[in-house]
């Protein structure tokens, strides 16, 4: 292991929920719940100021409803979250080449192989910065971790949560892990901590104690010798700058049950479009497709069919999804269901004898295919019906007089929109026909507002940090403190920086 602090983890705070709060000046510093909203839903991120009444991510929707109903329940704005991660990566890849992304809100960082970072003082100032820089460039906080390897800075920016940084002392790590549960360490979930509990090991420092030939025998050879070495402080695990991707998929969990057949077969064809364009905007095509039905008895089906060659085609993934859907009954109705393709490669093996039959036939280019969602059902006197616009509840609109707000609800043919944006004050409330021609869908407003003499941007790639160059240094939560951060998880914000003692 390292002898220098020098691997950095970051993790955003409560990120889905912290953007919807600077996006939205009403909810600020108020309980904000993001994921799905029907009676299946289950909760993405939580705000702190909701944690506070016990909501966590992962939990039923009905159920933090039942702890918070006073919050305000939104539905994801991934497109949002996306571009703010892609700021936040490029501002770590200005710190070094080795960045390991582990989702859209956390990462790992090799400093020392950046060269921003070689001892303690060193990679304090960069965590501070990066803290600074994060919060210049998109209004959002975020804990940092850093310590000599990937396992210990992961837990410090947890103890660092919300808005810190902590830094593990080389040395330091036995007696700081050795009072800490053992559920702390990577690979010990619920199952693995009640069969530890179960022989008297409750702790990280009861787990080294127990020996590794123990471990082994309780846990199986490989999960043992990891764990004994966990327990030690030992994580030889490097920074990995890329990661390949093994498989890309969609899929939707239904408010209720589908029974009839044909729309079943339209959700797997609207899926398969998704998944398609998923692919594409990853630069990826590939060989198996697969279905995955999940049925009212929760029993989960999967099927998947193995072409040529690698494809990105809409048409090639849906017909490939539809034939697959033909050998799976779904009489007693369908909960979930998606698409997905594993198999990937970086080109496509385009099916010239397919192309031809089109061309011949005056088909359209299958990229004219890649709609947003296919169109619905048509009349019963074969006629299309336009379908009925949906609001969804935190998505941005946009009203030709009142100007650029977001959805706070919708229902019985009326939607409520509040009218603000992120720069300025709480917005006023009106409420219109969802089909007021003069209400529009519109896309997010960036979190920090750009002005003109701003032109260039702020770095969002390889380059000098935002406080390198002046823009912002370090602020009043970038100041070290003496003592271990043990900070409650409810605060919005406000920490420092600490070191871990013992």
């Amino acid at each position: 292991m390292r002898t220098a602090p020098t691997i950095l983890h970051l993790d955003m705070d409560a990120f889905f929920a912290s953007a919807e709060q600077a996006s939205k000046p009403s909810l600020r510093g108020k309980a904000v719940v993001v994921g799905g909203l029907g009676p299946r839903g289950v909760v993405a991120t939580a705000s702190y100021e909701a944690r506070v009444f016990g909501v966590n991510s992962a939990m039923p929707m009905a159920q933090a409803r039942r702890r918070a109903p006073n919050a305000a329940y939104l539905v994801p704005r991934f497109g949002l979250y996306r571009d703010v991660s892609e700021q936040v990566m490029g501002l770590l890849r200005a710190l070094s080449p080795l960045v390991e992304p582990l989702s859209l809100d956390e990462a790992f960082v090799d400093l020392e192989a950046g060269g921003t970072a070689w001892d303690e003082a060193s990679a304090r100032l960069t965590g501070a910065r990066l803290r600074a820089d994060i919060r210049a460039v998109t209004g959002l906080t975020g804990s940092v971790g850093l310590a000599a390897s990937k396992m210990l800075a992961k837990i410090a920016s947890e103890q660092a949560k919300p808005d810190g940084l902590v830094l593990i002392e080389p040395g330091t790590e036995r007696a700081l892990l050795g009072p800490m549960p053992v559920r702390t360490l990577p690979g010990v979930g619920p199952a693995t901590g009640d069969h530890l509990r179960r022989a008297g090991i409750t702790t990280v420092e009861e787990l080294a104690e127990a020996g590794e030939d123990e471990l082994v025998r309780l846990l199986g050879k490989a999960h043992g010798h990891a764990l004994f070495a966990m327990a030690l402080a030992h994580d030889e695990r490097p920074v990995v700058a890329e990661r390949e991707t093994k498989s890309v998929s969609v899929e939707d969990t239904y408010d209720v049950d589908i029974h009839d057949r044909v729309r079943v077969g339209l959700e797997v064809q609207r899926l398969a479009d998704r998944c398609v364009r998923r692919l594409r905007r990853a630069g990826l095509s590939g060989r198996t497709i697969v279905l995955k039905v999940r049925r009212y008895d929760f029993s989960t089906l999967t099927r998947s069919e193995t072409l040529r060659g690698p494809t990105d085609d809409p048409g090639v993934v849906r017909e490939a999804a539809a034939r697959l859907l033909e050998g799976v009954d779904t009489t007693g109705g369908v909960r979930l269901l998606g698409v997905g393709v594993t198999g990937l490669a970086d080109y496509t093996q385009e099916d010239l004898f397919a192309q031809a039959q089109a061309a011949a036939a005056g088909e359209p280019a299958a990229e004219e295919h890649a709609a947003d969602e296919p169109a619905e059902a048509a009349a019963a006197d074969g006629e299309t019906v336009p379908a009925e616009r949906r609001w969804p509840s935190g998505h941005d609109v946009r009203h030709a007089e009142f100007g650029h707000g977001w959805v706070q609800g919708s229902g019985l043919g009326r939607v409520t929109v509040r009218f603000e944006t992120p720069y300025s004050g709480p917005g006023r409330v009106r409420t219109f026909r969802t089909d007021d021609a003069r209400l529009e869908p519109a896309d997010p407003l960036p979190l920090v507002e750009r002005r003109p003499e701003d032109a260039g941007g702020l770095p969002t790639g390889p380059g000098p940090s935002v406080s390198a160059v002046g823009t912002r240094g370090p602020g009043p939560g970038d100041q070290v403190s003496s003592d271990p951060a043990s900070r409650p998880k409810s605060r919005s914000g406000g920490g420092g920086d600490a070191t871990s003692s013992p």
